[in-house]
């Protein structure tokens, strides 16, 4: 059955890492995707290691189920290409630097000529206008400018990088929504519009407690390990045998009691420095050395049994390896094979969506540089066979 995005079309520009993850949730909600590639280079990201059977698994694990055409948008023949596919698209997405799409002559106002009702993605470092809208931007600088490496890592501790690109798939997550929404609105209103999303915004909007916190209090946020900023105990603790994640719910219904039941420590349950968790929080450091030590008793599968049985949120921290086999993550399909024609099979991170009615299927690998021109540009745009090998030898795709 055809997943709930079937029959819309998207031209995917993008590359390396934000844009793809965005379109490739769109693929997965059965969208479809045709990826826009320079010949012979391809996306970059098409070079980055591991290589398994010849497969870039980073660029495998962000173009599954997408469609590859090679097309030379230096060219005024492969910018007539491109135009002529617009017209046959629901949604263009890129993610170049701000400026660049004008440069090649295919601005919005541009390829909205071509078909007005086109929704147009652009995705950036820093947005489409602004004193750094010109600057390029990776991951990690995006991370850095918008402050959360300062709330990362250990208290007192440098900056760190989160262990996930979490600039870029921040950014592709909302790319995806509004994508949808523009969409969802054009629905009603028949025409298409420009969309500008810009992965700073993206980490101030992710990080909208540490902002609105400081906004009204004046007080700058830091980094505090696993440690939540109001809430105590909510953390990894270790055990004896490795760590294990505690959140205890506060308000109305704390659950201190029962965790200092749970630990064997009823003494500090009535301790007022610890009546609520703000207040635990305020008196961390009288409380940290306790719950440290206390923790470091038994092991995790141990306390896990325990704090479950007393209702406390709780989970072990795992490695990658231990989530992979987590009897929960595999009941929910969250690792499947897809078929690559010539390398074989490969296991991949399914997709999260899960619909009753139009179930979304993910079977299909990463395609090959270009694995799709000819069709593409035979159903799409009618051209012979003639047409698109005089394409080829002006190296036009």
């Amino acid at each position: 059955m055809a997943g709930p995005l079937d029959g819309i079309r998207i031209l995917d520009l993008t590359q390396v890492l934000f844009g793809p993850f965005a379109t490739m949730l769109l693929s997965d909600l059965g969208a479809e995707v045709i990826k826009i590639e320079r010949p012979e280079v391809g996306d970059i990201a098409r070079g980055n290691g591991p290589v398994v059977r010849g497969q870039s698994t980073y660029f495998l694990s962000l173009n599954r189920g997408k469609k590859s055409v090679t097309l030379n948008l230096a060219t005024e023949q492969g910018k007539n290409v491109l135009l002529k596919l617009v017209k046959n698209v629901d949604v263009l997405v890129e993610n170049f630097k701000p400026g660049t799409m004008e440069n090649l002559g295919l601005s919005y106002d541009k390829v909205r000529e071509h078909n007005p009702a086109i929704i147009y993605v652009a995705g950036s470092g820093f947005g489409q206008y602004g004193p750094y809208a010109g600057k390029p931007a990776f991951d990690v600088i995006v991370q850095a400018m918008g402050g959360i490496l300062s709330i990362t890592g250990e208290e007192g501790g440098p900056p760190v990088r989160p262990g996930v690109s979490y600039g870029d798939i921040t950014a592709g997550l909302f790319l995806c929504v509004a994508t949808l929404a523009a969409l969802q609105e054009r629905h009603k209103s028949g025409e298409g519009q420009f969309v500008d999303i810009s992965m700073l915004d993206c980490q101030v909007t992710a990080q909208e407690n540490a902002f609105v916190r400081y906004l009204n209090t004046g007080e700058i946020p830091h980094a505090l390990g696993t440690r939540h900023p109001v809430m105590t105990p909510f953390q990894a603790f270790q055990t004896k045998d490795g760590y294990i994640a505690v959140a205890l719910r506060g308000g109305i219904k704390d659950q201190w009691p029962l965790f200092c039941a749970a630990i064997d420590r009823v003494d500090i349950i009535d301790d007022p420095r610890f009546e609520d968790g703000w207040m635990r929080t305020q008196n961390y450091k009288v409380l940290e050395p306790i719950l440290t030590d206390v923790m470091k008793t038994r092991t995790t599968q141990e306390w896990v049994i325990e704090l479950e049985q007393a209702g406390i949120p709780c989970g072990p921290v795992n490695t990658i390896e231990q989530a992979a086999a987590d009897p929960q993550i595999n009941a929910r399909d969250m690792f499947i094979e897809v078929e690559h024609a010539e390398a074989g099979k490969f296991r991949v991170v399914n997709t999260p969506f899960k619909f009753s009615r139009t179930p979304n299927k993910v079977d299909k690998a990463a395609p090959d540089l270009g694995q799709h021109t000819r069709e593409v540009l035979s159903q799409l745009l009618g051209m012979t066979h003639q047409e698109i090998e005089k394409l080829k030898d002006a190296s036009v795709v």
